[in-house]
């Protein structure tokens, strides 16, 4: 992984910072580099490119081909980095293929969505085909995770699509940023407090074992939550 920088990275860029990948993808109206999965061929979305909605032809490509989730180039190592919240680390399933990781840093700094903590997900007039396999959770968790993976891998869930199983984390493999620059424990700690109900939820619909496997999970991840103070 990149040393983490304190640079908060919002437009307009500092483009002498950005990844070369992510410098040849168009930008939008507002100045906003398109991510490649973003699908060229929906409807606009305010006169402009709708972020919410993948390319499924380029999932499929970037599981078939390695590319880089955000720029859609080709990513040459073993290693990749996933873009996430912290209850992917918890079930270690994520919707979205990874990134390289320069990619993945620079979207945890820049990407307004993943910046800003009190940013709803729009999911007015979103089509049928732009769900995500498995049960998603749509809230802004208010960090990003970037975890470093060597053994993940892509597979089908019962109820269709694809998810990919993030596998265990590279030593040192686990960053956390918060409104673009480095996320504290104690905000760390909060996003999974929020979140934790909801993974509840679902393993409370499958029964008692599913309840002690969460909570092993769980204490599990508490690992790679940033150094400091004990927090409740």
């Amino acid at each position: 992984m990149t040393q983490t920088t304190t640079n908060i990275l919002r437009p307009p860029y500092d483009t002498a910072n950005m990844p070369f990948g992510i410098k040849r993808l168009p930008l939008s109206s507002k100045g906003y580099p398109v991510p490649w999965f973003v699908d060229r061929a929906a409807p606009l979305k305010d006169g402009d490119f709708d972020f919410r909605i993948m390319d499924h032809d380029r999932l499929k490509l970037a599981i078939r081909e390695r590319r880089c989730w955000v720029c859609g180039l080709r990513m040459t190592t073993e290693e990749a980095t996933f873009v996430a919240g912290p209850m992917c680390g918890i079930n270690r399933n994520s919707a979205e293929p990874p990134c390289h990781a320069v990619c993945a840093e620079w979207a945890a700094q820049a990407c307004p969505f993943l910046t800003m903590p009190k940013r709803v997900r729009d999911e007015r007039g979103l089509p049928p085909e732009a769900t995500v396999a498995g049960i998603a959770i749509t809230r802004n968790p208010g960090v990003v995770m970037l975890w470093a993976s060597r053994n993940y891998k892509p597979y089908k869930p019962p109820g269709g699509g694809i998810l990919f199983d993030i596998g265990d984390p590279v030593p040192y493999g686990v960053e956390w940023f918060c409104q673009g620059r480095a996320a504290t424990r104690a905000e760390v700690i909060g996003s999974i407090n929020t979140g934790l109900p909801l993974l509840l939820k679902e393993a409370n619909m499958e029964g008692p074992e599913a309840c002690f496997e969460l909570g092993c999970a769980t204490a599990n991840f508490m690992q790679y939550v940033p150094p400091g103070e004990p927090t409740t």
